[in-house]
C-alpha cells in the first residue's frame, strides 16, 4: 500500500466520521419525535427512557462508505456482496424485532441464513484455521464462531459507549496490523471506514448517551466486524483476528458459560456480564467504557505484536490484558455486592 491510499483513506475516514456523527443526530430527532424510546426495566444498566435505533444512522453510513471505497479506492476482499447482503438483512429483521420484538428462533435461523450466506461467499478464498482442520469443518467452525460473535455484539451491548469503543478498537486494531503486515487493502479500508463511523456515532452514545444502538445496529454491526475478523483471518493475520476482540469474547463466553451452569434461560436479557456487574457496583457507564478502551488500547498493541511475527506472545499477552480487566470488574461490583 502505497502513500497515496493512506492518504485517500485518511481523507475518506475523516468524511466518513463526520457523516456517521451527522446522521446519528438525524436519526436521534427522528427516533424521538416518532417515540421510540428503550424503557429501563430490572434487566436495564440506564435509568431513563432513550430514544433506540442509532444503528439506522450507522448501518448505511458503513454500507455506503465500504461500497464507495470498493469502487474509488480498492477493491473489498472476496465475499464483501454476500457479506453486505448478510448485514443488511439482519439490520432489516433487527429493526423489526426493535419495533415489536420477535421470537428468539425466528431471530436466530436469519442469523444463520446470514452468516451461511457469508461464508459461501468467502468459501473458496482459503482456510480459517489455517489447515489444521479439513475444508468442510474449518467452515462449519468459522461459520459457528461468527455467529456466536454476532450475537455476544449484541449481549454486550449493554452501557453507554461500549459498542462504539469496541468496533473502534476492531476496526482501527486492523488497519494497524495492515500498516505492519501484509492485509489487502480493501480490508484496511473497510475496517477504517467502519471504526471511524462507529467514532461518530460515539459522539452521541458515550456517557451520557443520547441515544441507543439498538438491535438494528448491534447485530449487523457484530456481523461485519466478525467478517473483517475473518478475513484477516484467511489473509494470514489469525492471531490479530483472535487478540483484537479477546474482550467481547471472554466477558461474554464466561457469562454464558456461568448462566448455562446455573441452568437460566440463556437467550433472556440479563445484567449478568462483568461490566454490567461493575455498573452494578457503582461505577459509572464512562468509567466501565473507559477501562474497555485502555483494555482495547493494550489488545491492539499487542495485534502489533502479532503482526510481527510474534504470535504466542501476542495471545498470550492479549489473555493478560483481558485476564487484569476482568478482575479489575470482579473488583468494583463487590464494592456493593453485585
Amino acid at each position: 500500500m502505497d502513500q497515496t491510499f493512506w492518504h485517500v483513506l485518511l481523507l475518506a475516514s475523516a468524511a466518513v466520521a463526520a457523516i456517521a456523527c451527522a446522521a446519528t443526530w438525524l436519526a436521534l430527532q427522528a427516533l424521538t419525535r416518532i417515540g421510540i424510546y428503550d424503557r429501563p426495566n430490572r434487566r436495564s444498566s440506564h435509568d431513563r427512557p432513550k430514544p433506540r435505533g442509532g444503528g439506522l444512522a450507522l448501518l448505511p453510513v458503513i454500507v455506503l462508505a465500504w461500497l464507495a471505497a470498493d469502487a474509488w479506492l480498492a477493491p473489498a476482499p472476496r465475499g464483501f456482496w454476500p457479506a453486505l447482503l448478510g448485514a443488511l438483512l439482519l439490520g432489516t429483521v433487527s429493526w423489526i424485532d426493535d419495533l415489536r420484538g420477535l421470537p428468539p428462533a425466528w431471530r436466530l435461523v436469519v442469523q444463520v441464513l446470514a452468516v451461511a450466506l457469508g461464508i459461501y461467499g468467502i468459501g473458496g478464498s482459503g482456510l480459517v484455521f489455517q489447515g489444521l482442520l479439513p475444508p468442510l469443518l474449518d467452515h462449519l467452525g468459522a461459520a459457528l464462531l461468527w455467529l456466536w460473535f454476532v450475537n455476544l455484539f449484541n449481549f454486550m451491548d449493554g452501557i453507554d459507549g461500549i459498542s462504539g469503543v469496541e468496533a473502534a478498537v476492531i476496526g482501527g486494531g486492523l488497519v494497524l496490523v495492515g500498516a505492519l503486515a501484509p492485509l489487502s487493502p480493501g480490508l484496511v479500508a473497510c475496517a477504517a471506514l467502519l471504526a471511524v463511523a462507529a467514532l461518530g456515532f460515539l459522539a452521541w452514545n458515550w456517557a451520557p448517551s443520547k441515544l441507543f444502538l439498538g438491535d438494528v445496529g448491534s447485530v449487523p454491526l457484530g456481523y461485519l466486524l466478525g467478517w473483517l475478523l475473518l478475513a484477516a483471518a484467511l489473509e494470514g493475520q489469525w492471531a490479530a483476528a483472535l487478540v483484537l476482540p479477546a474482550y467481547y469474547l471472554a466477558d461474554a463466553t464466561l457469562t454464558l458459560a456461568r448462566r448455562a451452569r446455573r441452568g437460566a434461560v440463556l437467550w433472556q436479557a440479563h445484567r449478568e456480564h462483568f461490566y454490567q456487574r461493575a455498573v452494578q457496583g457503582g461505577a459509572s457507564h464512562a468509567a466501565v467504557a473507559s477501562r474497555v478502551l485502555v483494555c482495547g488500547g493494550a489488545l491492539v498493541a499487542f495485534a502489533a505484536v502479532a503482526a510481527g511475527g510474534r504470535p504466542w506472545i501476542a495471545l498470550g499477552g492479549g489473555g493478560l490484558a483481558v485476564a487484569l480487566l476482568l478482575f479489575d470488574f470482579v473488583r468494583l461490583a463487590r464494592r456493593r455486592g453485585a
